[in-house]
């Protein structure tokens, strides 16, 4: 990452397996993690970029990126492919076609599931997308359709966070074109530790911290809220107008269709209901080609929908999900490495109890050893938890750029919004004014000349 989250700092690697240790031994008493956040292994540190030793330049919290940035580090298509009949069910594949990697392989949803699950062991302070919900019976069109289009949103956010990036799993599940593809994921995530234990700059993230830091992050958490909530709106409304020019062009394909079929009535009609005018048969002749204008225009509207469907809405859904992510990030650091920092206070104080009540009875010296060494690793514990706590707001600072550099999105969806409804309207326009001629015999008056009606008002009378 472009200011060094990922660089190491010489000379630091040997407090980390005392660190780790401690950490282990904090842990085995600690609240068992929350679902969302898989515990981070604990292991000897490595460094997995050896050539990135060199101390980085400036503030190694500040990013540096544009969102076009971001965006040209790839993009990765997930289209489906045909079904494949297992022996009681149906399941579902992708192909997973990656620009970067140049790689096009196949995956199915619960590949995307360990991914995610790596993501969360080794980024457990990073913004790792959610994933859409797995439905086992039942999965229509429409729900594997919104799913894809979801995987599709999740692996490209991934694809171009900075740290991920860089991964190796990443690599793997773009480009891996092996039997097992979980398997290797797992493999990969072996003995490697969480992102604290690999960057060197964990341990000097407060140093790089603002002196505020808590203050900023509660405002920042609360603006992330309040912009999630308006997005979440405009993407509502964004869905609604999309599905209303859909419904539209149905609407125009059936009023075509029903037009033609009036036109193409064969029923004969007594001589007594015509009185020898050939009224009917005109406005029939008439009626009966406009099928084809109002396809035109039903394809039009159906044009109109689907690209506010591709360029509006789902850029929201994108934006959403990034929102997303930092809301449920905030969350795993209040209610994981927040709690369990206090867990491990509390069960320090208990000690140092113990030990002072071990001192006035003039208990053994072998179990009041034991009981200062059980002390002094939980006071490095708690050492290690702080510095977790710290390099958990240093992320979060990063992360909360990171949202920033992706606000100017905002500009594309409004302007690809405003551009299909000036083409939209722009074709169709020009559709209806095509086929104003074609409606003049149905206007024609008794000298045969053209007289559009005029519809009368209620209640009062033409003049």
């Amino acid at each position: 990452m472009t200011g060094g989250v990922m660089d190491r700092l010489p000379g630091e690697a040997g407090a980390a397996p005392v660190a780790a240790a401690a950490e282990a031994e904090a842990e085995e008493e600690a609240d068992p993690p929350a679902a969302d956040l898989p515990a981070p292994q604990v292991s000897e540190w490595r460094d997995p970029h050896p050539s990135r030793m060199q101390m980085p330049q400036g503030n190694p919290l500040l990013l540096s990126y544009t969102l076009q940035e971001l965006l040209a580090r790839d993009t990765v298509q997930v289209e489906l492919i045909p079904e494949k009949k297992g022996l009681f069910l149906k399941h579902v594949e992708y192909e997973v076609s990656s620009q970067r990697f140049r790689s096009s392989v196949y995956r199915r949803y619960n590949d995307f599931v360990v991914f995610h699950e790596m993501l969360l062991q080794k980024f457990p302070y990073r913004m790792v997308p959610a994933l859409p919900p797995k439905r086992v019976l039942g999965a229509d069109r429409e729900f594997i359709e919104a799913r894809r289009r979801a995987l599709r949103r999740f692996i490209n956010l991934v694809a171009r966070h900075p740290p991920f990036s860089e991964d190796v799993a990443l690599r793997l599940f773009l480009s891996f074109s092996g039997p097992d593809v979980q398997n290797k994921l797992k493999e990969s995530a072996q003995c490697v530790g969480d992102e604290f234990m690999s960057c060197k700059l964990a341990p000097r993230a407060k140093d790089f911290l603002p002196a505020d830091i808590q203050t900023q992050f509660a405002v920042s958490r609360e603006l992330i809220r309040n912009i999630y909530n308006s997005f979440h709106k405009l993407r509502d409304r964004a869905e609604r107008i999309a599905s209303r020019a859909i419904d539209n062009a149905a609407d125009l394909l059936i009023f075509g269709k029903e037009l033609s079929a009036l036109g193409s009535d064969t029923t004969p009609l007594p001589s007594w209901a015509t009185l020898h005018s050939s009224t009917w048969g005109s406005l029939k002749q008439a009626l009966k080609g406009l099928s084809v204008e109002f396809a035109l225009l039903a394809d039009k509207a159906a044009q109109q929908g689907k690209q506010e469907e591709n360029d509006v809405v789902e850029k929201l859904n994108l934006f959403l999900d990034l929102l997303q992510s930092y809301k449920d990030l905030c969350e795993r650091h209040e209610k994981g490495v927040l709690h369990k920092h206090q867990r491990a206070l509390h069960k320090y104080s208990l000690m140092k109890r113990q030990m002072m009540s071990a001192t006035v009875q003039s208990r053994e010296p072998d179990s009041v050893e034991q009981l200062e060494s059980r002390i002094v690793e939980q006071e490095n514990a708690i050492q290690t938890m702080e510095l977790r706590g710290y390099f958990s707001l240093y992320c979060l600072h990063q992360e909360m750029q990171l949202v920033h550099v992706y606000l100017p999105l905002t500009s594309h969806i409004l302007g690809a919004f405003v551009n299909s409804q000036i083409q939209g309207h722009k074709e169709m326009s020009k559709v209806w004014n095509d086929l104003k001629p074609k409606l003049n015999c149905l206007f024609a008056g008794p000298s045969g000349s053209p007289t559009p009606p005029r519809l009368p008002q209620d209640g009062v009378s033409p003049r």
